[in-house]
């Protein structure tokens, strides 16, 4: 697998598979855990959800200038794992919400979340464009050796990022099971059971005051008798219940410090196999006509607009994609049958599936460019929106089929309807196995798209933008959650199907010029 790539693509994926644990349990945790711990509503916890996530690739825009300028990518890297290391630690530590101190708990939790987004921001990009010059270095060398060894170095940049992005996501497969495992093993200590629809049910009560029946009925299944007219005991058993449910998914945030310093470890000791992006040779000085300098300036414009062209429609691909965090949860949470598998968990089919079908992906584009059919980054980018377009059709005439109202209007059922209405598993199943070959055709060969046509002194300023063009993706992701509270869920999940095809035609249309810039 890794013949015939750099010596460093190993280590740099490793070092990155610290970042990617904690994001993965933050992706499956946070708006639930936002809802659970403080009683926030599903639309307002995804605004803070989007923000974060806005955060963390839009700050890779900061980390990239900043690299760029001190030429420390280095150094920038290891700063970035130190900041999130922090973050991470502030949210381990388990504070019972209550009225009293709901305000200004809720800030340190967004203070801890900015620090997150800041070091992932200095970390991100900079390591992306590490990889990138690993390429570029690759293609030098081998271009000293003629033609053919040149078009065998630059098949493989796109193979190499595929190579990255499955090893980096190694900690993303075990990510999502560590906060349900130890959320369940804490309520099991204090006799209780994992029920997903308690603390909405619970915080419910403790703001109103008012006993419903699905309250009673779910407190039975999580192994509580309560007496609806003991309003006291019932008030101790939901502050309880919070208490414990919460405690465990603060400890999982331990787990992610632990990944981060790995990663620090693993950075630290191989840093010097990897190479400086946009290193300029000081003893070369060379002198250019005005001629030369305007056609160079031609190039480094072509190669932009590109790049910002590509950018504009994979900001729709990462608003719907990025819904496994977000309404896809909440779809888990609600619709699913979660008495097995709690809805984090599902999380880590995703990276379940990058791991698998990367090598699969790998052998179907080498067997067609065996044959001279070879497909281009930009055309694969193409096809991708198309196969995320399929997860939406598919998950729209599901709920169409099976009737489904909005989340509100399904909540508002009581809890026998509601069992009867819920999906199985395989649905879940099916959704992410289409969004996550719709990542591979996307998210790594952006990667190297962007490594491509970015000029060799902005390696980490463009590998920014990509992560901020997933940022303004991730700023809207909120409105997923509005639909999913709102809208019938066939006509929530047709929003996304829409959006998907008109980028893929979009994509399609600038194939040809996208092709042209990029071979040149």
């Amino acid at each position: 697998m890794f013949k015939g790539h750099p010596k460093g693509l190993l280590a740099a994926a490793l070092s990155n598979m610290g970042e990617r644990f904690g994001y993965y349990i933050m992706n499956a945790v946070l708006v639930l855990f936002l809802c659970s711990k403080f009683g926030l509503a599903d639309d307002k916890a995804g605004i803070i959800y989007s923000v974060f996530y806005c955060g963390i690739y839009v700050l890779s825009l900061v980390g990239g200038i900043i690299a760029d300028r001190t030429a420390n990518y280095k150094g920038t890297i290891q700063k970035g794992l130190i900041t999130m290391a922090i973050g991470y630690a502030v949210l381990s530590v388990p504070i019972l919400a209550t009225p009293e101190n709901k305000t200004w708990l809720l800030c340190l939790t967004c203070v801890a979340l900015f620090l997150i987004a800041f070091g992932n921001g200095l970390f991100k990009g900079n390591l992306q464009a590490i990889v990138g010059q690993m390429y570029d270095n690759l293609e030098a060398d081998a271009a000293k050796e003629g033609p053919e060894a040149l078009k065998a170095a630059q098949d493989k940049r796109d193979s190499g990022f595929q190579i990255f992005y499955v090893f980096i996501n190694i900690g993303g497969l075990i990510a999502p099971f560590v906060a349900p495992l130890l959320r369940q093993w804490w309520l099991g200590v204090h006799s209780l059971a994992y029920n997903a629809q308690l603390p909405k049910l619970c915080h419910d009560f403790i703001l109103n005051a008012t006993v419903s029946d699905n309250l009673i009925v779910e407190a039975s299944k999580a192994g509580a008798v309560l007496d609806p007219s003991n309003l006291d005991s019932i008030t101790a058993f939901c502050t309880s219940y919070l208490d414990h449910f919460n405690t465990g998914v603060h400890y999982s945030f331990i787990a992610s410090v632990a990944a981060m310093l790995i990663s620090l470890l693993i950075f630290i000791l191989t840093k010097q196999r990897f190479p400086n992006p946009g290193k300029k040779e000081a003893v070369v000085s060379v002198e250019y006509t005005a001629e030369e300098k305007q056609a160079m300036a031609k190039e480094i414009k072509q190669r932009m607009y590109a790049l910002f062209a590509v950018l504009g429609v994979v900001v729709f691909f990462w608003f719907s994609f990025h819904q496994n965090g977000q309404s896809l949860s909440m779809f888990a949470r609600d619709f699913v049958n979660t008495s097995k598998i709690a809805p984090e968990i599902w999380q880590a089919v995703n990276p379940f599936f990058v791991i698998v079908l990367t090598p699969v992906i790998m052998w179907f584009f080498s067997f067609l460019a065996g044959r001279g059919r070879q497909i281009s980054t930009p055309r694969k980018i193409a096809y991708g929106m198309g196969i995320a377009a399929l997860a939406y059709l598919f998950l729209s005439i599901f709920s169409f089929k099976m009737g489904y109202p909005s989340s509100n209007t399904f909540l508002a059922l009581d809890s026998a309807t509601q069992a009867s209405m819920k999906a199985g598993p395989w649905v879940l199943i099916v959704t992410y196995f289409f969004l996550t070959v719709a990542e591979l055709f996307i998210s790594p060969l952006g990667l190297s798209f962007v490594s491509k046509v970015a000029p060799k002194s902005m390696q980490g300023l463009c590998q920014g933008l990509w992560l901020g063009a997933t940022a303004v993706g991730n700023l809207f992701l909120f409105l997923g959650p509005k639909m999913y509270n709102v809208m019938p869920l066939g006509w929530c999940w047709g929003v996304f199907l829409v959006l998907c095809l008109i980028s893929m035609g979009v994509m399609f249309g600038m194939v040809t010029w996208l092709e042209k810039v990029t071979n040149s």
